[in-house]
């Protein structure tokens, strides 16, 4: 059989953790976080459900701040210039992909380093790039917090990340090639012109998928024996779900039963512990803020 990944347990230590680190603090003022969206109905809405339980469950002050889908550029990048010189604001969140006009590098940019708490910004990836994060993207955080808590082969081993955007693929790569512990992993990096998926997936023990196409890994390309982290989430037609639809990873679960090692369920796998780094990232730049650590 193939294993299941849950994510809640992965969740549960690194909230459980955060608390403590809030709670050890008890005389300075809880963390702050703020979660700046457009106000529509997308995908993102969800996501700040989650923000705001996990936010109250583990003692960070969470708010979101609609800037309206009619806003211009101008307004969204004041609004972020503005949350990075406040004080009592330790971490802001911005809703990406943004559509045109909107420039999101110029737009997060706007963030000191440190609050900057999904590290998305040009300053954050290059520091990234020079194994010098400050802050790093929850997701790309989160699926190597899978790999570690279940100890999945990445020391030293190849492993393949299917996906590219400089928002999860790419700071993903990095981590796993970076001098980490536990990561120093020998790194494919497979994207949507690679014209061999099988091929370049043929050697890696452990595969991480980002790009978000339903059902892309089988048994077609992923190894037999392998591990497959799903960062995957799509949205597809399912008349027997109320709304008519269900959330999807990268990964063909049926497919991959009794083929790979072990896998990530979508839902329940990286999804919980994305928000959980995040929360952790936030209690970081707090700490930065008051002064009990330095930045890198």
């Amino acid at each position: 059989m193939t294993r299941r990944l849950e994510g809640k347990p992965v969740a549960d230590s690194r909230n459980a953790a955060t608390r403590a680190a809030i709670a050890a603090r008890g005389d300075q003022r809880a963390p702050s976080l703020v979660s700046v969206h457009r106000d529509i109905d997308s995908p993102f809405r969800f996501y700040l459900k989650r923000q705001a339980k996990a936010a109250a469950e583990v003692g960070v002050v969470f708010r979101d701040e609609a800037v309206g889908d009619a806003a211009h550029p101008e307004a969204l990048t004041a609004r972020l210039a503005a949350l990075g010189r406040d004080p009592a604001v330790d971490a802001v969140l911005v809703e990406h992909p943004l559509p045109p006009p909107f420039d999101f590098p110029a737009a997060v940019g706007e963030l000191p380093l440190p609050k900057d708490v999904d590290g998305v910004s040009p300053g954050n990836l290059g520091r990234l790039v020079a194994q010098r994060p400050v802050q790093v993207p929850a997701v790309a955080l989160a699926a190597v917090a899978i790999a570690r808590h279940y100890e999945l082969p990445i020391e030293g081993e190849p492993v393949a990340v299917v996906g590219r955007s400089e928002t999860v693929g790419l700071p993903l790569a990095l981590l796993l090639a970076s001098r980490a512990p536990r990561m120093n992993a020998t790194v494919t990096l497979v994207h949507s012109r690679s014209r061999d998926l099988a091929g370049a997936l043929s050697r890696a023990r452990t595969v991480f998928s980002c790009v978000g196409r339903p059902g892309l890994l089988d048994r077609s390309n992923v190894p037999p024996g392998a591990h497959v982290v799903d960062v995957g989430l799509s949205s597809v037609p399912d008349p027997t779900r109320p709304g008519g639809s269900r959330s999807a990873g990268d990964a063909n679960p049926e497919a991959l039963e009794g083929w790979a090692d072990s896998l990530t369920p979508v839902p329940g796998g990286v999804g919980p512990v994305t928000v959980a780094e995040l929360m952790a990232s936030a209690t970081r730049a707090w700490s930065w803020a008051t002064g009990r650590e330095s930045p890198p």
